[in-house]
């Protein structure tokens, strides 16, 4: 039997490991155990994820709760070590580039134990992003480097990885997407809103360094609102899902519309039915991203660069950096349909799991 011990760091991690967790319940010969970085309590995790994924709540929580990624690395690094003691694995899956999987990473190599990072290959090539620190130790470390696309398979092979070691299994969100397509849940929102589906935009901010410059973040929320009432047609909606940070900061900052609606975070399966129907999405996160190509919905990341640039060339994505101006123009072209053609990249075909457990397996 096959002891396979995946570490997920942060609320995003549980949507990605989900579908390698329902892989290898189906198969014979592997099994798994869930870690969570953080607690058992943390308030990012709502009640209803887990059921909406369809997977057991972790089997452990390392219970590591900090702002500082130094502390976090520390503390991962020496609870994840206690809990390999006790709980030995053939080998560890880790999950992205959090401060929380590069501790993890470093533990397993430590200790021998053989290491699988998800989502290898992902780069910035901005060196001053801590995240972009973590990709490379994680990556540097990794014996088996699970990639989504080819241009991520470029990456590890110039930087040096042997490619025995990387193994192009496609978007595992894509596998999420296509289990829940037929769970969506329409949320009430939309009904107390009068959101009717196609006819709305969604708006996700999570980037910390967007956020902290209010300056910049209110010049673009501005162009948008410009481009929305200014479009020469029925006005489009805006509809803002935020939690945290993002919310206290937009809602501050957030010029003056009747439509632009900012409304509570919503559970996983709600999210999903909102971006599936928008007319348009409009995002600082490269998984909101990636989910708008499966569904051949127009959007534009507020972002100069993409992990995944697949979603670009041939998916549904548009790249506008913080350029206002870029903003509003694109808006203009989302909400008049004057979008480019675009279509699911190589193997973003709802089998990313299945191809990694049996690369797991030795098959």
């Amino acid at each position: 039997m096959i002891k396979v011990c995946i570490v997920a760091g942060a609320r995003p991690n549980f949507i990605k490991v989900a579908p390698l967790i329902r892989a290898i319940r189906n198969a014979e010969g592997i099994a798994y155990r869930l870690v969570y970085a953080g607690r058992e309590d943390d308030s990012t995790l709502e009640g209803s994820l887990f059921d909406d994924l369809q997977i057991p709540r972790p089997d452990a929580y390392l219970g590591v709760d900090s702002q500082s990624l130094n502390e976090i690395t520390g503390r991962v690094m020496g609870e994840f070590d206690h809990y390999l003691e006790v709980h030995p694995a053939d080998v560890v899956v880790v999950v992205d580039d959090l401060a929380s999987t590069m501790a993890a990473a470093i533990v397993t190599k430590k200790r021998g134990i053989r290491l699988a990072h998800l989502v290898a290959g992902t780069r910035s090539f901005d060196i001053k992003m801590p995240k972009e620190v973590n990709r490379l130790v994680i990556d540097g470390l990794s014996d088996l480097l699970f990639t989504a696309g080819v241009s991520n398979n470029s990456i590890t092979n110039r930087e040096g990885a042997e490619q025995s070691r990387v193994y192009m299994v496609g978007n595992i969100l894509i596998d999420n997407l296509r289990f829940n397509h037929s769970r969506w849940q329409k949320p009430d929102v939309m009904s107390e809103l009068g959101l009717r589906e196609g006819e709305y935009v969604v708006l996700t901010v999570n980037r910390k360094a967007l956020m902290e410059d209010e300056a910049k973040l209110k010049a673009l929320l501005e162009c948008m609102v410009k481009a929305q009432e200014e479009n020469g047609a029925t006005v489009v909606p805006i509809v803002a899902p935020l939690r945290g940070l993002a919310r206290e900061v937009i809602s501050r900052i957030l010029p003056e519309s009747p439509h632009f609606h900012i409304v509570t975070s919503l559970p996983y399966l709600q999210f999903g039915y909102l971006t599936a129907h928008a007319k348009g999405v409009v995002t600082d996160s490269g998984n909101v991203a990636e989910e708008a190509t499966f569904n051949g919905v127009p959007c534009i990341t507020l972002n100069s660069y993409t992990e995944h640039i697949e979603t670009v060339k041939t998916g549904s994505n548009v790249l506008v950096g913080e350029d206002a101006m870029k903003l509003e123009q694109a808006m203009r072209d989302m909400i008049a349909g004057n979008w480019k053609k675009s279509a699911l990249p190589d193997r973003w075909d709802g089998r990313t799991a299945e191809r990694i457990v049996r690369i797991l397996m030795g098959e």
